[in-house]
């Protein structure tokens, strides 16, 4: 019986540590999927596969810095720079016609890093709320679009108190775990994608479900197209790996035009590629377009952010910062060896209410 005791007594102890840790840890950093993991031994660094909040010496930034001042020193020919940003869809296209839905994994981390995701005293849904038209084109500006019996405009998702888009979805990595989490809420989910071949490939999974969610294929850039819901009229908007794939000179207007359809207090989270990732730096001569924008072989784009970047992008946006974080980890590589050091950009912007 003591024995059991003590052994209650310290598994307690170590759960109260943990939670201890990682409550002084979200104060200043945003909660690790794979939990706090802090590099305290570095004999220790192959018994993990990521530790978190890695610190960067100045040798450290100095060889990174030395590293993209390499590739980047030729640069893509101005004659061919310009297929990557008009025929981007097309290089998406093959990309999922290749890879189909095997090549990212689900995120399942979302809810630990973006608890705002989720919808706070949600009500539960009894009956279907929403209407569920053909995927909408963006080209179409009424699309998504009906007239309802006393003439008012209805649109997918117009019942629900608390909605969700996300940009860039892809084959839905997002849009699952999300969907798992909010079905039985008064909660709706919206999916864009430019790439055709991805939405349908979100619409043909079994697990889609048109009476809590709606995807459409979407070109963020195109300045003319429209969403199939109103301005101000959504609580969150995610974008996930998303924007570095857009050329630099087009990202302000993006978040200027999706930040319209925020709701006042209403939420932007963005995770994306930080500067100097080990992504950025395995880049080879030739790949670069522009500064800190590279071209991978498939004809996909990557832009890598600065902290003081992405404050400036979601400001000027007319948002309000609530987050915003380098995500600095260690991946290691066990069976070779091999440490690898990853960035990535974490940050949530809101939309402020007017004053009364």
């Amino acid at each position: 019986m003591n024995k059991l005791r003590r052994f209650t007594v310290s598994k307690l102890a170590v759960t109260v540590i943990r939670v201890t840790l990682r409550s002084k840890s979200a104060a200043q950093r945003p909660s690790a999927p794979l939990g706090s993991r802090l590099l305290t031994d570095p004999d220790d660094v192959f018994k993990h596969n990521m530790w978190d909040h890695v610190q960067w010496t100045e040798e450290d930034k100095e060889n990174a810095k030395q590293m993209i001042e390499e590739n980047s020193r030729v640069q893509v020919s101005l004659k061919e720079q310009g297929k990557f940003d008009t025929e981007a869809c097309h290089y998406w296209d093959k990309f999922y016609e290749a890879h189909q839905d095997k090549f990212f994994k689900d995120r399942r981390w979302l809810f630990l890093e973006f608890p705002e995701l989720l919808p706070t005293g949600a009500v539960r849904q009894t009956t279907s709320t929403c209407y569920n038209p053909a995927p909408a084109s963006s080209s179409d500006p009424e699309a998504g679009r009906h007239q309802g019996q006393n003439g008012a405009a209805t649109f997918p998702g117009q019942q629900a108190s608390f909605r969700i888009l996300e940009v860039g979805c892809g084959v839905g990595n997002s849009v699952f775990p999300i969907l798992k989490n909010i079905k039985g809420t008064d909660s709706f989910l919206y999916g864009c994608d430019f790439s055709q071949r991805a939405i349908q490939l979100i619409m043909d999974h079994p697990d889609y479900d048109d009476s809590v969610c709606h995807v459409f294929v979407h070109d963020l850039c195109e300045e003319a197209a429209s969403f199939p819901f109103p301005p101000r009229s959504l609580d969150v908007i995610l974008a996930v790996f998303v924007l570095s794939s857009i050329h630099p000179e087009r990202i302000q207007g993006v978040v200027n035009r999706l930040s319209a359809y925020l709701k006042d207090g209403g939420v932007f989270l963005f995770r994306d590629y930080g500067r100097y990732d080990l992504s950025q730096l395995r880049f080879k001569k030739g790949q670069c377009l522009s500064e800190n924008f590279y071209t991978r072989g498939d004809g996909t784009c990557a832009y890598f952010f600065s902290k003081e970047e992405v404050h400036d992008l979601f400001s000027k946006a007319g948002l309000e910062e609530v987050q915003n974080l380098e995500d600095k980890r260690l991946q290691v590589n066990r069976r070779k060896k091999v440490v690898m050091r990853r960035v990535w950009m974490q940050s949530k912007y809101r939309k402020s209410s007017p004053p009364s």
